[in-house]
């Protein structure tokens, strides 16, 4: 496929055709980039919010997840470059380690939005996906039973050398009692149409229009439109290191949204999280 011809969204019927695309293995190289690919689980609760991935880089792995108990304020994470601790199967997300065991079901609830885009030289996918999640999170020898509105971020692709997005992912309900997800991005797969940015409401998927993002993500606006969200701050997850070849700059706030959406869903309540991230990879 030329990559001119990109972007394509969907929910995932239609595809980018000549293009090796999950769930087939894609190669560990090519375009002369170097394969990135992850999946992220966000659940974002009233009282427990938290989020748990596993990432390669080129073959590397890291997984990382992260807890944060609302009434007490705590928020319990870990980052390890092992693929062992943190796992996101057949419907089932499951963290292992000696600070937090987490087992929880992921149901879908919303329509799955399917994107392949051109980035730098080459191209990159994801599928977003809302779920219902139910389980139980232990920490501190304390279970805790967890059933919340959450997103399952999967993506894979070859990624420009020097990557940088803003991101903001939430659940919550519209004053009118819908239930709401959203997912905006400005950075990747942020095409002016058939990009990633979607709210769904009682499941069904629209796309939204493009989004500036505060510098220090207290807000997300979308130029055109009188719409907008702001946000506020819980507690943070929060990185950067530089190791010449491979670099991260990350922060990650857990919080709540206020506003209203473009299309007219305002919010009731709104829970989930903020990032903005810069890569050399």
């Amino acid at each position: 496929m030329n990559l001119n011809q990109l972007p394509v969204r969907s929910d995932g019927s239609v595809r980018a055709a000549g293009l090796v695309l999950p769930p087939a293995r894609m190669p560990l190289i090519h375009d002369r980039r170097p394969l990135k690919r992850w999946t992220y689980v966000g659940i974002y609760g009233d009282q427990l919010m938290l989020c748990a991935a596993t990432v390669r880089v080129g073959g590397i792995p890291q997984s990382f997840w992260a807890v944060l108990d609302r009434s007490s304020g705590e928020l319990v994470d870990q980052t390890a470059f092992s693929s062992r601790i943190v796992a996101v199967d057949n419907g089932r997300l499951s963290v292992e380690s000696r600070k937090a065991t987490i087992d929880v079901a992921l149901s879908a609830n919303g329509e799955p939005v399917e994107v392949v885009s051109r980035h730098g030289a080459s191209y990159i996918w994801t599928r977003k996906l809302p779920v219902t999640a139910r389980g139980t999170v232990t920490i501190g020898g304390r279970s805790q039973s967890i059933e919340a509105s959450g997103l399952v971020d999967a993506t894979a692709g070859y990624h420009a050398r020097e990557t940088a997005w803003s991101w903001a992912a939430g659940v919550g309900t519209s004053d009118d009692g819908s239930a709401l997800a959203w997912n905006i991005v400005s950075g990747v797969h942020d095409a002016p149409v058939s990009s990633e940015r979607t709210v769904w409401v009682d499941g069904a998927a629209s796309e939204l229009p493009p989004a500036d993002f505060a510098a220090d993500l207290s807000a997300v606006s979308f130029p055109g439109h009188a719409e907008s969200l702001s946000f506020s701050a819980e507690a943070e997850r929060a990185n950067s290191e530089d190791l010449k070849i491979f670099a991260s700059e990350y922060r990650q706030p857990f919080g709540t949204f206020s506003g209203t959406l473009p299309g007219g869903a305002k919010l009731a309540s709104g829970f989930g999280v903020m990032e903005s991230h810069s890569a050399r990879w």
